[in-house]
């Protein structure tokens, strides 16, 4: 059972904290780890996310920590591979993140 992060989620996710750090560390810090807890409780529930609307792959889900989307690919029965994370207002791009 695992949760791994592919380097472009792991960097859009830095990203995030980069950007929000500038005007409140506090929150920045508070907000990454949250994603990353989000992340973490998919361990061994791989299918507890929705599937993505926008792809309409049963293997592409996704779990909100707000206002983040943390799309992930399942990886096996009990893996999954967080592949972005995106702020809910912004589109996806048009193939899924790998």
């Amino acid at each position: 059972m695992s949760v791994a992060w592919a380097a472009t989620a792991a960097d859009q996710l830095q990203a995030v904290r980069d950007y929000l750090a500038r005007s409140s560390p506090g929150y920045a810090q508070a907000l990454a780890g949250r994603i990353v807890a989000r992340a973490d409780a998919l361990d061994g529930q791989p299918l507890s996310g929705a599937e993505v609307p926008e792809y309409g792959d049963p293997d592409i889900r996704e779990v909100f920590e707000h206002p983040y989307r943390i799309i992930y690919r399942v990886a096996g029965p009990t893996d999954v591979a967080v592949v972005a994370v995106i702020h809910s207002s912004r589109h996806l791009p048009i193939t899924p993140p790998s």
